[in-house]
């Protein structure tokens, strides 16, 4: 049996997965070994912008496929969906984030930027916040912010210092000793936490200052999520280095990094190869996170999530709802304990919705659903939720 194979042969991540059987998925559902249909408000954790299997993603993966899959280790060859890829990016971004470096994730993307920080600076110590989440390989568990998780994994990477998210007073922390600040435009992990009083504008004009670096993770609210393209753009602020992944490849692996030509160019000499993947910029998943770009910069996808957002705040009226944290499609439903928060997910997925958790904060349930998600299939799962909590 699969199901037995799963637990004894697959590398599990929780002692109790949820364990569902995935038959199919179409647009904002996924459908069991049942063929029954589960509405998706998760979109595999802010990954498939547009829903699953979109037809023009699809179709760019099918016309690659037929041209060539992996010829040659990263930057080495010219290759058309991933040249065509980096040049869009850069239309849609401020003029100084011009060149982008291709990934398989957004944690490799992570370590990418900070070896770019200390290579560019000539500096060591990498600034992040508490309860940041940037991934899991050593270089970004290092700055995750959350010492429960990192324990048991250390040493980690040295020289590697934290702030307070939106604490005005932390800014002094940062010095000339400092090659980079790190920091989600919107902390997933720990709630979705928006910053506040231009908090992102002060970082960025105390690095300018000390001549540091500022990265922006929009690993989650990028690609059309919060109603700009970057999350950033909410928020007054242009970093640095912006690092992307998730809601960029289309249901496809992918990350990326992206700084000034000048910038990024000291990561290809001394040492040459200063960074090097062998699948980063895959052809096929180029092709599939182009046809994602495109299609979501060329509709009103993007503006469309702050409608929707206002949609799921109208709908998800309840006294057991304390707040519902973020901005356009990434949002959290917060109430007042772990056990309900429990309750809403596991209950949800009975009764034909998919919903999960934040990483760090038990008292939140996420909400960011595919861009597009129609009202109707909001207002079906909003329902659903409203059930449930009159329910309890």
């Amino acid at each position: 049996m699969i199901t037995n194979d799963f637990f004894k042969h697959q590398a599990q991540t929780t002692p109790h997965p949820l364990g569902m059987e995935i038959s199919y998925a179409e647009g904002s559902y996924i459908y069991d070994q049942n063929k029954r249909p589960y509405l998706d408000f998760v979109a595999g954790v802010s990954a498939c912008s547009l829903g699953h299997r979109h037809p023009k993603v699809i179709d760019a993966i099918k016309k690659q496929l037929d041209c060539y899959m992996h010829v040659m280790v990263y930057g080495e060859y010219i290759q058309s969906p991933a040249v065509k890829l980096t040049k869009l990016l850069a239309d849609h971004l401020p003029p100084k984030l011009q060149k982008t470096y291709l990934t398989n994730s957004g944690t490799e993307a992570i370590d990418g930027a900070m070896k770019l920080a200390r290579r560019f600076t000539g500096r060591s110590e990498i600034i992040a916040a508490h309860n940041a989440y940037h991934g899991n390989t050593m270089g970004a568990l290092s700055i995750m912010g959350y010492e429960d998780r990192k324990q048991p994994f250390r040493p980690l990477i040295p020289d590697i210092r934290f702030i307070e998210f939106n604490a005005l007073a932390d800014l002094s922390k940062i010095t000339t000793k400092t090659a980079a600040v790190i920091l989600e435009t919107i902390q997933g992990g720990a709630g979705f936490i928006e910053p506040i009083n231009d908090y992102l504008k002060k970082v960025q004009e105390k690095c300018n200052a000390v001549g540091a670096l500022l990265i922006l993770d929009e690993i989650q609210p990028g690609i059309g999520r919060t109603g700009k393209l970057f999350g950033f753009e909410n928020y007054n602020c242009i970093p640095d280095v912006v690092v992307t992944g998730k809601g960029l490849g289309g249901g496809m692996p992918i990350g990326a990094f992206t700084a000034s030509e000048e910038m990024m160019d000291s990561l290809s000499d001394e040492p040459k190869l200063g960074h090097i993947t062998t699948f980063g910029g895959h052809p096929v998943i180029a092709a599939a996170a182009l046809a994602t770009l495109k299609e979501i910069t060329a509709t009103n996808l993007i503006q469309e999530a702050l409608e929707k957002e206002a949609l799921i705040k109208r709908q998800l009226q309840h006294p057991l709802i304390k707040d519902i944290r973020g901005k356009g499609l990434m949002l959290a439903i917060m109430v007042d304990s772990s056990e309900i928060a429990n309750k809403i997910v596991l209950q949800a997925k009975e009764d034909g919705l998919i919903l999960f958790w934040l990483l760090y904060e038990p008292k939140a349930v996420r909400i960011s659903p595919p861009l597009t998600i129609s009202k109707e299939e909001i207002v079906k799962g909003c329902k659903i939720i409203l059930n449930i909590l009159n329910s309890i």
